[in-house]
């Protein structure tokens, strides 16, 4: 998490952007990056120990592995894109949904204590290299390239007069903003989820162990219990952002391949 760092005479310093830059391990290489490829290897370890001797009764093992792959099959590809074409999305879907999900819980987990999506390159690289060469790159496919800017930039029914206005944002809002603020919306909820965290586990040990004052004690007690309180909010949160991202970007892919606008 991070060092408590006491100013000249005593004094609590709360925690900074610093504790998001941590010193590599060796060379180059840092945490975060320790953990992507940690993540990776869970996860595929996960999948591959839960399809060995798959049973008409599944057990708790296997029965956690169908129901990621059930819930990011039918729960988020199979709403967002359609019954008619979600098929081939599934394994994208799924990989975004557990990887993203693995990387947030690593804030949690002891010892490593650092959600990797806290970078904000990670989850801007997931939105900007993958899923936007997807998304787009399926609705070119699909309708041809002129069809495919007409029918995102112009949609159909509005006075061609109002083109002028509503197409720039049209272009700015599906090619610019969306991409960016898909990978946005995850760094910033694990960003300020884990210096919260952070914040008030320290200061509870400043006020218990640091301060002059023992009237100061229960305080830190409190600030603890805050802490736990809202790791069990900050762990549903992690949850929600994964889902969050898989969800917008099987809807951005069944927008794409839609006739409609």
């Amino acid at each position: 998490m991070g060092a408590l760092v006491l100013a000249e005479g005593g004094d609590f310093v709360p925690p900074n952007t610093d504790i998001f830059f941590l010193p590599p391990i060796f060379g180059s290489v840092t945490k975060p990056m320790v953990l992507l490829v940690l993540s990776v290897l869970v996860i595929v370890a996960f999948f591959m120990v839960a399809a060995r001797g798959l049973k008409i009764v599944p057990s708790r093992f296997q029965f956690m592995a169908e129901s990621v792959y059930d819930f990011s099959r039918n729960n988020i590809a199979r709403e967002q894109i359609g019954s008619k074409d979600f098929r081939p999305f599934v394994p994208l879907i799924l990989s975004l949904f557990t990887f993203i999900l693995v990387n947030n819980l690593f804030g949690l987990i002891p010892i490593l204590q650092f959600p990797s999506m806290s970078h904000i390159g990670f989850p801007l690289a997931l939105s900007l290299l993958v899923v936007y060469p997807v998304w787009h790159g399926v609705g070119i496919r699909r309708h041809g390239l002129g069809k495919y800017l007409k029918k995102e930039i112009f949609p159909p029914g509005v006075p061609v007069p109002v083109y002028f206005l509503l197409s720039p944002i049209e272009v700015f809002t599906k090619f610019i903003m969306n991409p960016i603020t898909l990978g946005v919306r995850v760094f910033a909820a694990m960003f300020s989820g884990h210096l919260i965290l952070v914040l008030f586990t320290l200061a509870g040990e400043y006020l218990v162990f640091e301060s002059s004052s023992l009237m100061l004690a229960p305080v830190g007690i409190l600030s603890w219990l805050f802490a736990i309180a809202m790791t069990f909010l900050e762990a549903l949160i992690m949850v929600l952002q994964a889902f969050i991202f898989a969800n917008l970007a099987a809807g951005y892919i069944g927008r794409a391949l839609s006739e409609d606008h």
